[in-house]
């Protein structure tokens, strides 16, 4: 069979579904990896495997079995280890065994901007017990927000906003925590005005920027995105110089989320991922190339376009309520029939349901993003997720 790359796809979600068809159409050949079966990816991929990422032999062997030119990571919870030892074997790992090392936990990347790079973060401490966790808390001062160094999706967070809700908090991110370190970061709570993600891409070229991504977030985890957000000129330029000295010092081709949280027009970053992000879930209508084209682009060497552009647009989740594997879904014609401006749907697919897991996303395209917006989340609104005995 010919074909342009072999991928390796690491994490098979929503983002990694997204991803496996832009690579698709550029002729890559892609194997999907998870811990469970007929995941979102996997759908739409040439092989899976299903296997944990922490399992560093399988992962070891995955690698071995299908010798690919690009090993593309989709989540934190890796053996990267396993990683580094195939990169120095020659393999190709997206972006780079190091970013995949440092992201993959929230205090190696923090310490790199913080103290490497000298860029502007919140007050935080790191916490391996209770006694630590109130040290920090002391340090950030009350409210603070208290997760684990590895998680996703808002798992494990809490916002601690005096000292006898420090117990609970730590309590809960270590039973929600991935990986096997029972280490958490204490945060002093930033009161922004409003936070974004700047999607950011590495390239053969240099690095380019699409428009700045606003996002509202409820327990930790994104509900809805609209893009542009509005910005001044110098705050954008900020972020820009920001996630350009990260991305550089990280290394490798491809598509970096970084998230900066605005304070009176001041720019503090927040976190980064070296892939695809949810609250870029939105480029799947307001940009031309989509997140997940550009990220595909910018491994397989090819050509970024010089200046990125998005219409205002919006995406707003579609979540579960409950613990599910008989799933349907109903109002998809009233969804897509939402009046004001251009609607769109994507249902991810996957197999089970547990409360508020991300299920699908409702897209919009208006005259101002606050149109989008409200758009978005009426045609989100309106799908409805039936559940079997």
């Amino acid at each position: 069979m010919a074909f342009t790359a072999r991928i390796l796809l690491l994490g098979s979600g929503e983002l990694g579904r997204e991803f496996v068809i832009s690579a698709k159409r550029l002729g890559a050949y892609v194997v999907a990896c998870d811990a469970y079966a007929d995941a979102p990816a996997m759908q739409v991929s040439d092989e899976c495997e299903v296997f944990s990422m922490l399992d560093g032999e399988k992962l070891r062997a995955a690698i071995d079995k299908h010798q690919p030119d690009f090993v593309v990571p989709e989540v934190e919870a890796i053996r990267t280890e396993v990683l580094a030892q195939a990169e120095a074997a020659g393999v190709n790992v997206v972006p780079s065994a190091r970013a995949t090392q440092l992201t993959m936990n929230r205090d190696a990347i923090r310490d790199v901007a913080a103290d490497e790079l000298g860029l502007r973060t919140s007050i935080y401490a790191y916490a391996e017990n209770l006694a630590e966790v109130s040290a920090g808390a002391e340090k950030t001062g009350f409210p603070c927000i208290i997760k684990p160094v590895m998680s996703s999706s808002g798992k494990g967070q809490s916002t601690v906003r005096s000292a006898g809700e420090l117990e609970s908090a730590w309590e809960y991110a270590v039973a929600n925590m991935r990986g096997d370190r029972s280490r958490v970061i204490v945060e002093q709570f930033v009161d922004f005005d409003y936070e974004i993600t700047l999607l950011t891409i590495r390239h053969k070229d240099g690095v380019s920027f699409c428009p700045p991504i606003g996002h509202r977030q409820e327990r930790g985890d994104y509900q809805e995105s609209w893009q542009p957000a509005v910005m001044s000129d110098a705050a954008i330029a900020s972020a820009q110089d920001m996630a350009r000295k990260v991305v550089d010092d990280l290394g490798g081709y491809g598509l970096f989320g970084v998230e900066f949280f605005v304070v009176d027009g001041e720019v503090i970053f927040s976190e980064l991922s070296p892939r695809p992000h949810d609250t870029g879930m939105v480029t799947l209508i307001s940009q031309n190339l989509t997140e997940f084209d550009l990220h595909a682009r910018a491994i397989m060497g090819l050509p970024i376009p010089g200046k990125l552009l998005a219409r205002p647009s919006a995406s707003a989740v579609i979540l579960a309520d409950r613990d599910s594997d008989d799933l349907s879904y109903a109002g998809l014609a009233e969804a897509l029939g939402t009046q004001g401006g251009t609607v769109d749907v994507r249902i991810f697919s996957k197999p089970t349901s547990r409360p508020y897991r991300r299920m699908g996303v409702a897209l919009a395209v208006a005259g101002s993003t606050d149109d989008a917006r409200r758009i978005a989340a009426d045609a989100a609104g309106k799908v409805n997720i039936t559940y079997g005995e």
